[in-house]
């Protein structure tokens, strides 16, 4: 009896450890195949965030191309002022002047002759110029250049002229005698103790005679320029304060009361006179420059190639080991 209860133990005993190898190994098998095989949608998922790695790499490329496009546009420009400052200069005389042919006469030379008119001396700026490492501020003076009266060789219409560059002094200077000019000098009668006061002329030791000065007429070789185009961080012009920050040439004009289409010219004459250097004309070589030249485009262009080489390559390294991992 007691060897028949042993054996029916043993028998239980072993079915009860079949069956929980059989129910362990149906639940385990799911979990390692889930695990082996991932769902297609998260392996879809992963396959376009790869791609997104060479967006970097697209956007670097694009930039040094479009370097190249401004290199050349650069290089154009560059090459059409340099063929304008090298024409003969011509007398403004010879030419009309209108709203239409304005932008075609820009960078072109031109010869006026008249008189300046000091008293509407515009001042822009500040404007800093570097003599042998030493930095000064300053302004550039801007002077309306007056016809002649009966004299066949002087401009025929007022020009906007950009004398230069000069010192801060200056301008104080400048601003001083304006002030005193405004004061009205009494000169005495000769038949009495009645003033008289003028800005333009001075009575001499005969009565009733009026002696005017001889007008100085000046010559001026400039180059046709347009109104300056100004960052976002330049203030703007204040007129009713004198302030000019930037060239506005209709609002200078308005404010010299000229017209709004007055020519512009800036001053190139070489001929300066070492006594008296100021106004400082603008040197010519200075209008076939530019903030950034040729050369720095071409820089920019390797170094946004050679972002987007190293950018891929990273992408590249990136990518190729998970697919090597893949495969075993």
């Amino acid at each position: 009896m007691s060897r028949w209860l042993s054996s029916s133990s043993n028998n239980s005993t072993s079915l009860v450890a079949r069956y929980l190898r059989r129910s362990l190994s149906s639940t385990a098998a799911p979990a390692l195949s889930s695990l082996s095989n991932p769902p297609q949608e998260k392996e879809k998922g992963t396959g376009w965030t790869r791609f997104l790695l060479f967006v970097p790499g697209a956007i670097t490329f694009g930039l040094g191309t479009w370097q190249i496009f401004r290199r050349n546009d650069k290089i154009n420009m560059l090459e059409y002022r340099k063929s304008k400052l090298g024409s003969e200069p011509i007398n403004c005389n010879n030419i009309t002047f209108s709203k239409e042919n304005l932008d075609a006469l820009e960078f072109r030379r031109l010869v006026c002759e008249g008189v300046f008119d000091e008293k509407k001396s515009i001042y822009v700026g500040p404007r800093s110029r570097s003599i042998s490492g030493v930095t000064e501020n300053g302004y550039y003076v801007i002077t309306p250049l007056m016809p002649i009266p009966n004299n066949p060789k002087s401009a025929q219409s007022p020009i906007l002229v950009n004398r230069g560059w000069v010192p801060r002094s200056w301008k104080d200077k400048s601003s001083k005698h304006s002030v005193d000019d405004e004061q009205p000098l009494a000169i005495e009668s000769p038949t009495g103790g009645e003033s008289r006061s003028s800005r333009w002329w001075f009575q001499s030791n005969k009565p009733d005679v009026v002696q005017v000065p001889d007008v100085i007429s000046t010559k001026v070789v400039g180059v046709v320029r347009g109104s300056e185009k100004p960052s976002v961080f330049v203030p703007a012009n204040d007129p009713s304060s004198s302030q000019w920050f930037y060239v506005d040439v209709p609002a200078i004009s308005s404010v010299c009361g000229l017209p709004e289409n007055t020519v512009y010219i800036e001053d190139t004459n070489d001929n300066v006179n070492p006594s008296n250097p100021y106004p400082l004309p603008k040197d010519p070589s200075t209008l076939i420059r530019s903030s950034v030249m040729p050369q720095d485009h071409l820089n920019y262009t390797f170094t946004w190639y050679s972002l987007s080489a190293a950018v891929t390559f990273m992408a590249f390294k990136r990518i190729i080991p998970k697919k090597s991992r893949a495969r075993v």
